[in-house]
């Protein structure tokens, strides 16, 4: 009669010796299924830019935008206000900032929710920049109450991003 210790020893044996002659290859696991091969969609980036909607478009638009604005600013001589703010800097800031929005912009075709991130991006750039762009071009303080909610929109783009 085989005890339990021995049942144990001989099962422990076998799996092993099983284990060495699979890893081999003179017996096949059955339990292990090979994985499908992975999907692999052959498309040009274009194609999967503008099946993702337009906001690569509009990126592009956004970019050649902040290239003729920096130009613009650059030889441009800003008027002298009251409150001796430097609006080269605020112009500056704004600049900088439209640059890298539009580069975020380029990426939201590669998030879940495209469409959410790409409104708060371009709702974002305008608010903001084109606040902070008009007020360094023009002098004027008019519409800098608007420069937070521009803010919040390009922080709010970053976050939707993430969903």
């Amino acid at each position: 009669m085989v005890n339990l210790m021995d049942t144990l020893m001989i099962n422990t044996v076998t799996e092993g010796a099983m284990n060495i002659l699979r890893s081999v290859g003179v017996f096949k696991d059955k339990s292990v299924v090979a994985p499908p091969p992975p999907v692999i969609i052959k498309m040009p980036l274009w194609e999967l830019a503008q099946a993702a909607g337009p906001f690569v478009r509009l990126a592009g638009l956004s970019g050649a935008t902040a290239v003729v604005l920096g130009a613009m600013g650059a030889h441009r001589h800003f008027p002298e206000t009251d409150t001796k703010e430097d609006l080269k800097k605020i112009f500056e800031t704004a600049n900088r900032f439209h640059f890298l929005h539009t580069l975020a912009l380029m990426t939201v075709p590669l998030c879940r929710r495209p469409y959410i991130a790409g409104s708060f991006f371009i709702a974002g750039m305008g608010l903001f920049c084109g606040t902070c762009y008009y007020h360094a071009f023009t002098g004027e303080r008019a519409l800098r109450r608007l420069t937070p909610v521009g803010g919040s929109c390009l922080i709010l783009g970053w976050l939707a991003m993430v969903l």
